[in-house]
């Protein structure tokens, strides 16, 4: 009979994906014996769930995806206006993407950049359908198509991200610039722009 409890194996393995995120944000560089100290285990047991420290990072890649595609719904949920839903999205990713701009330097070197570009395809598309209505209604304005619109609003979250992690732009300034250099790059004037932000940040 099963109770539903989780195994000792799934703790195990979920304490060392949190130690391991913990360990990585502190030391890009924390290797496997690092990591299996700190969440209390020998290295055994962590290869015994991840063959690698490739393959650790990639898992930990994959939930920081997850939990930016769930951030991404939430923020748009019951959201009609275009510009506001790319807005709104942009504030709700940052606050997760914040978290995780460290670790998406280091699986930029692990698990490459086509991986994780691979890995964000369905929130990439979704926002193509988001920018698509934008731009069928006149709200934006861009020589550029959807798809290659929404492509470039991904890039612009990394390099935010990378702005942020060399000191270029403090982290608590980071969402609302973002979102407003996403709007601008949608054809959104810059002074629209900003008061969208300012209200989507209110309703947050």
């Amino acid at each position: 009979m099963t109770t539903g409890n989780p195994s000792r194996a799934d703790t195990n393995r979920r304490r060392i994906l949190d130690v391991a995120l913990a360990e990585l944000l502190r030391d890009p560089d924390a290797s496997i014996d690092q990591i299996a100290r700190a969440a209390g285990v020998v290295r055994r047991t962590v290869y015994g769930h991840f063959p690698s420290r490739e393959a650790l990072i990639g898992t930990l890649t994959d939930e920081a995806v997850q939990a930016l595609t769930d951030a991404d719904a939430s923020a748009r949920a019951g959201v009609t206006d275009p510009a506001q839903a790319v807005a709104r999205a942009v504030l709700g990713i940052w606050e997760i993407a914040d978290r995780y701009r460290l670790l998406v330097a280091l699986a930029q070197r692990t698990v490459t950049v086509q991986g994780i570009r691979d890995r964000l395809a369905p929130l990439r598309e979704e926002k193509t359908r988001v920018l698509q209505r934008g731009l069928d209604e006149g709200v934006f304005s861009s020589p550029l198509p959807a798809a290659a619109l929404a492509f470039v609003h991904e890039q612009l979250l990394f390099a935010v991200m990378e702005a942020v992690n060399e000191g270029l732009l403090p982290p608590e300034e980071a969402g609302h610039a973002a979102a407003v250099t996403a709007l601008t790059a949608a054809g959104v004037p810059s002074d629209t722009a900003t008061e969208l932000v300012a209200r989507a940040g209110d309703a947050a």
